[in-house]
C-alpha cells in the first residue's frame, strides 16, 4: 500500500468517525435510546480510532536508533 492510499484510507476513516460522532448524538437525544446499537456505535467509533493511529503510524518513517 503507496502513501496516497494510506492517506485515502485514513480519510475515509475519519470521516466514518465524525459520522459516527453525529449518530450517537442523534440516538443519545432519542427519548428510547437504544442502548445495544449505542454500544455499537461506540465500539464502532473507537475501531476507526485505532485504525486511523495505525494508518498514520505506517506514514511515519522509521528511524534507526
Amino acid at each position: 500500500m503507496d502513501e496516497v492510499e494510506i492517506r485515502a484510507r485514513i480519510e475515509i476513516a475519519r470521516r466514518d468517525h465524525r459520522d459516527l460522532d453525529t449518530a450517537i448524538e442523534a440516538l443519545r437525544l432519542m427519548a428510547d435510546t437504544d442502548m445495544i446499537q449505542l454500544q455499537r456505535f461506540k465500539k464502532r467509533k473507537l475501531k476507526l480510532r485505532d485504525e486511523i493511529a495505525m494508518l498514520e503510524g505506517l506514514l511515519i518513517p522509521d528511524i534507526i536508533a
